[in-house]
């Protein structure tokens, strides 16, 4: 079977048409450049990382320092999915440190899914095309700047692991067979939606390069049993695991907790997470480059596609428009989908194979200029970031070990400015929400938002501070402290803020130097400021002195 394509050439076309195209370097210069702004950037402004590196930090060892062993668990039943880092800094965190590893993982996050589509790439056209340039644009995404780093690190396993599964393809059926068990394996514990990756692009490299395989009935025969000899191959390990495993994702919750891209812009928008970062309309026209390159190449007929990878990547961008955006306690479900859907389409096609030498330059000029200027304009965003990162580890020196922290934060009453882009990514959700869980490494502090979700970590929060605990809690606004109707709304989910008195000892509030849409810049009476950095201020709550109201400004009652 014809699985890796061979070059098109036309006795017609002139000898010029071969000009080179190396790829190398600017691949080698992205990675370089990643690598830089992670050693620069010590906390990004990347929404999970900072509960990802307080999570790494108490795994590597931090949890046998007080006050920790009264206060975390850790108990790998509750999950057999969403692992990966969790293992690694089990098995290399004490080793290397908790820094250098959570460092490392955002790294591998961010160029593992481009470098994996790359090989991929490679694997079916051969040489070393400028397009693979274009690939590692996909570095920057939504679900990376999201933090979704088991998810994002999964999905370059999954591209590397279909390279080596395109080589055993049609040769020994045993070891493709032990070959899937073990990178099903892999994949179902670094994170489970990137097994499902792997198996659609598994699927689509089954089905060949042409439609020719569905023609005749012998071939849709053939084909369906390869695919399914697959897929059960590959589903073997999760439903092993599950067997053996205490919980599912939102185990004990009510319902599914369904929630939909109801409406065809909200489709539009989810389907823009595959290159939006933090203004999602200069993500657009940085990555409008490529799609010229794209249209171009089609208008000119000088464009190569896998028959099998369109088929799959249809596949992904079907579900990306009707997957739900929550689910079983699990966010932006919805948002994987994109992502996926462009690694393919990306590896799955070869434009501009024949060039002249001038426009395999002015091809490399455009490639180059949506890569590097996206890579320029996330490093921007990163540096603004570190001045609230500094204001965040200031306050942060007046908290006690043992203290318990209430985060709260300013939510704004306007859209943000470009002075302020790396505070918002995609569309309003914030990537500052989990700065405060910081206060877990730095002044071992309790607070209630590190990730400690039932089917997801290991790490769990033992009694009686797990009254207070909210494993994926959000970032509130300080107003819900002075608004009846928001306390009343997030009790039932945040339920320390019933007797947030009693059980905390202080409030940090993030974004601080922006007035807060509700309640401006007032806060409850029986606080006391301890430390004023800017974006971040800390509090401490008078225990002895009784609540007083406080003059809630119009509106506040129907903030909900």
């Amino acid at each position: 079977m014809d699985r890796i394509a061979a070059p098109v050439h036309s006795a017609s076309r002139p000898e010029e048409l071969d000009a080179r195209q190396d790829s190398t370097i600017a691949i080698i210069a992205f990675v370089a450049l990643a690598a830089a702004l992670v050693v620069l950037f010590r906390f990004p402004p990347v929404l999970d990382y900072a509960n990802h590196y307080a999570r790494i930090w108490l795994l590597s060892g931090g949890i046998g320092e007080q006050p920790f062993p009264q206060i975390y668990a850790v108990d790998w039943s509750r999950t057999f999915t969403n692992v990966g880092i969790d293992l690694l800094a089990t098995w290399l965190g004490p080793v290397v440190g908790a820094d250098r590893l959570a460092r490392a993982l955002l790294f591998l996050a961010i160029v593992l899914p481009p470098l994996g589509a790359i090989s991929l790439h490679r694997a079916l056209f051969g040489g070393r095309h400028y397009w693979q340039i274009a690939i590692t644009s996909l570095g920057w995404c939504s679900t990376m700047i999201g933090g979704f780093i088991n998810f994002q690190i999964g999905l370059g396993m999954a591209l590397f692991f279909a390279c080596v599964d395109l080589r055993l393809q049609g040769r020994n059926p045993g070891l493709l067979f032990a070959w899937r068990l073990a990178a099903a394996l892999l994949l179902t514990a670094m994170h489970i939606f990137s097994l499902g990756f792997y198996m659609a692009i598994v699927c689509g490299l089954e089905f060949s390069w042409r439609f020719d395989i569905v023609r005749s009935k012998a071939g849709v025969v053939r084909l369906a049993g390869r695919l399914t000899l697959a897929l059960a191959t590959c589903i073997l390990p999760p439903l092993a695991l599950y067997l053996h495993t205490a919980a599912l994702p939102n185990a004990g919750g009510d319902g599914l907790g369904i929630v939909w891209n109801d409406g065809v812009a909200l489709i539009a928008i989810n389907l823009l997470s595959a290159i939006a970062t933090y203004v999602p309309l200069v993500d657009v026209v940085l990555i409008l480059p490529l799609i010229l390159v794209c249209t171009r190449a089609a208008r000119a007929g000088d464009i190569r596609m896998h028959a099998g990878l369109a088929v799959a990547g249809c596949g992904l961008l079907l579900l990306s428009c009707v997957s739900p955006r929550h689910m079983l306690g699990t966010g932006w479900i919805s948002w994987r989908f994109p992502i996926m859907t462009a690694l393919v389409a990306m590896a799955m096609v070869c434009p501009f194979a024949n060039l002249t030498r001038r426009q395999a330059l002015f091809l490399a000029l455009l490639v180059n200029l949506a890569v590097f200027g996206r890579t320029a304009w996330v490093g921007w965003n990163w540096w603004l970031a570190q001045k609230d990162v500094t204001a965040v580890e200031r306050v942060l020196k007046n908290v006690p070990a043992g203290a318990a922290v209430l985060p709260l934060g300013h939510e704004p009453a306007t859209a943000v400015g470009l002075a302020h882009s790396n505070r918002y990514f995609a569309w309003g959700l914030d990537t500052f929400r989990h700065l405060p869980t910081l206060a877990v490494p730095f002044s071992h502090a309790f607070v209630p938002t590190v990730f400690t979700a039932k089917g997801k970590q290991p790490l769990s929060v033992l009694p009686p501070w797990s009254e207070i605990a909210v494993p994926e809690g959000n970032l509130l606004s300080i107003g819900v402290l002075s608004c009846p109707a928001m306390m009343r709304e997030y009790e039932e989910f945040t339920p320390y803020l019933s007797d947030w008195r009693r059980r905390f000892d202080f409030i940090l509030v993030a974004n601080a130097d922006i007035p807060d849409r509700y309640v401006g810049t007032l806060m409850p009476a029986d606080l006391t400021l301890i430390e004023d950095a800017g974006f971040a201020k800390l509090y401490a709550i008078d225990k002895t002195m009784p609540a007083e109201p406080v003059s809630i400004p119009a509106g506040c009652a129907t903030a909900s």
